[in-house]
């Protein structure tokens, strides 16, 4: 046993029932796909996060670009009375602006000037900034040779420069001399992966961090980029032998020597790096072992983890594997104290997404910020939020869109044969009818997937992506 865990759940863990259901609204996009826009495949945002504190917010996308965002809270758009009187007003959600974009593999942050041209060409009647001239004067053919595009600039006192100047010159108007922040690299971190990275957790004591492959768990020291520890290695002499792979890792929120790893066979091990310089034997073994009985061709698949996060204070692990999202209590082995279910209602139609990888998808997780409600996606850009309670239900279905609740419309007394009927649909569409199903026909669509989510840390704000778009929803 790990000693130094905390023992109770008074900070960041699940709470009773009797906390108030979330009304989730629309808040903010950036953008927002048109009818009909097609997407690259660089553009789809395959990473969000906030910072600890939840002023800053970034996105990254298969393309490699990592786009940030400040919080502003609308304070530009409030007048004077309005900033004045913000201590009798209700708090305002967290809003938040584009801040500047980082190509990752670009090489440091600075500032540069940039100066923004604008008024470039100038409409006829009007010269140098924008100033009205007489239609007489517009033309002065002893002054201005149209050829040379120059003017003849000499001690001829028979020149004249027109009054009120030429409207054909072209006179550049810089309208803006912003600052604007410049990445460059600073560190790169090579050549200690083999394979895909999957995650990436800095450690509390802002010192080192953990890279995790499907393989091995590297630590690094934040100074020091040309070596790393390997402190997790599942590789076997022969690759014939290899049974698991890891999905992924996260280092403890407070316990600096504490992190957990997830594997494809369904089961989080809890590591303490105090015990051995090589971890490998854990400290602790979560798994939740389906009976034989009920055992099918479809299970080690499903219980794949493609997600795990802890809650603020440590004391709870959140898991998402392809059906459902599990709680976990740290002092806990025998099995998870909640089972949230997800994808139940897709059980009939394994066979299909098998055949069509959906079944593959990696759909992350999160907590609140108060560890009250737990969040994750699914298809027809949907997510669902949860509270964090033993047995608890799904208390919201939203879409990402602007009008997240319109799929509540349904009856909650409908809803359990709604969805056997969206399964059945689903395998009728798939022999002969409409083989992307969408949303507004009472169907899932398999091909909008709504992988990734974070919430802020101190509101109830969820920022997700559907393709690459970002929406955000407060309650």
């Amino acid at each position: 046993m790990i000693s130094g865990l905390p023992s109770g759940a008074a900070e960041g863990g699940p709470v009773s029932s009797s906390q108030p259901s979330l009304e989730w609204k629309f808040s903010q996009v950036f953008g927002e796909r048109g009818i009909g826009e097609e997407v690259q495949e660089v553009d789809i945002i395959s990473a969000i996060e906030f910072d600890k504190s939840g002023e800053h917010l970034a996105t990254g996308d298969r393309g490699g670009r990592v786009v940030l965002f400040d919080r502003t809270d609308g304070v530009e758009q409030r007048t004077r009375k309005e900033l004045e009187n913000t201590d009798c007003s209700p708090s305002r959600h967290p809003d938040y602006r584009y801040s500047t974009e980082i190509q990752s593999h670009e090489p440091e942050v600075s500032e540069k000037k940039l100066k923004q041209v604008s008024n470039l060409n100038i409409a006829p009647g009007v010269y140098g900034n924008g100033s009205a001239i007489s239609s007489s004067l517009s033309l002065n053919p002893t002054g201005f040779c149209p050829r040379s595009r120059s003017f003849p600039f000499s001690s001829d006192s028979d020149f004249m420069f027109p009054l009120g100047g030429i409207p054909a010159l072209h006179l550049p108007s810089v309208s803006s001399n912003e600052s604007t922040l410049v990445a460059r690299c600073r560190k790169v971190y090579a050549n200690a992966h083999a394979y895909h990275i999957n995650s990436i957790s800095t450690n509390s004591d802002c010192e080192t961090y953990i890279s995790a492959d499907d393989l091995r768990i590297n630590l690094w020291n934040l100074e020091v980029n040309d070596q790393s520890y390997n402190i997790v290695d599942l590789k076997p002499v022969n690759m014939e032998d290899l049974t698991e792979v890891i999905t992924s890792a996260e280092f403890h929120p407070t316990h600096c020597n504490v992190l957990a790893y997830s594997s494809s066979k369904g089961s989080i091990r809890l590591i303490d790096m105090r015990q051995s310089a090589l971890c490998d034997t854990h400290a602790k073994l979560f798994q939740d072992i389906e009976p034989a009985a009920t055992r099918s061709f479809f299970t080690e698949i499903i219980s794949s983890i493609s997600d795990i996060k802890f809650v603020r204070s440590g004391r709870y692990i959140l898991s998402r594997d392809y059906m459902t999202l599990k709680l976990w209590d740290v002092n806990m082995e025998a099995g998870p104290v909640a089972t949230l279910k997800v994808h139940e209602h897709l059980r009939p139609k394994l066979c299909d997404l098998y055949e069509n990888d959906s079944i593959l998808d990696k759909f992350q997780c999160c907590w609140s910020g108060d560890g009250a409600h737990v969040a994750t996606g699914s298809y027809s850009n949907l997510f669902r939020v949860f509270e964090a309670v033993t047995g608890g239900e799904v208390s919201s279905i939203l879409e990402a869109s602007k009008s997240p609740n319109r799929r509540n419309a349904t009856p909650p007394s409908r809803l359990s044969s709604q969805l056997v009927n969206i399964a059945r649909g689903c395998c009728d569409n798939r022999r002969g009818g409409n083989e992307n199903p969408g949303a507004e026909n009472g169907t899932y669509d398999y091909t909008a997937k709504l992988l990734h989510l974070a919430w802020h840390p101190a509101a109830n704000l969820i920022a997700c992506a559907a393709s690459n778009s970002l929406y955000m929803y407060y309650a």
